[in-house]
């Protein structure tokens, strides 16, 4: 199975490699997330560390039972052959309504068939009020004329 864009990235496919990453977590379906990684992709996700695709969609499982009405904006930082690094910016609820707004760095190592085999994502928390909050399309896939992290000055 191929992942395209495949690498070596140029900034028009490392681009393309972070939307399609983008679309895929808003969908929220850790089985469709999980097909991006190889079988036996390693991730660090703040201070957890597991490997496989099934550790993967276990924890994505579980990061959506909790974190409700999700919506993420992915953002090229830099890409080198088979390597993006990306940042993120994302909102969501928690099951009492308190919103709150992640900011993250994350780096991406692909093998040829384009599978993520590495991820590394370091976050931080902050706190919104409801009003705060700046992504407000419907849930699902960021639209296109929606500004990025640039434009939102994130």
């Amino acid at each position: 199975m191929e992942r395209h864009p495949l690498p070596p990235f140029t900034a028009d496919t490392a681009a393309q490699k972070a939307r399609l990453a983008e679309d895929a977590w808003n969908s929220r379906d850790p089985a469709r997330v999980a097909l991006a990684y190889s079988e036996d992709s390693r991730w660090r996700n703040r201070s957890e560390f597991f490997q496989g695709r099934a550790a993967i969609e276990a924890f994505l499982r579980r990061k959506w039972e909790r974190e409700l009405e999700y919506r993420l904006i992915k953002e090229v930082w830099a890409f080198s052959g088979a390597r993006i690094a990306v940042r993120f910016v994302y909102e969501c609820r928690d099951a009492d309504g308190q919103w709150s707004r992640a900011h993250g760095n994350e780096q991406w190592a692909f093998d040829e068939r384009g599978l993520m085999t590495r991820r590394e994502a370091s976050i931080n928390d902050v706190r919104i009020t409801e009003a705060e909050r700046l992504f407000r399309w419907p849930l699902g896939r960021r639209p296109d004329d929606h500004p990025g992290l640039s434009a939102l000055g994130l």
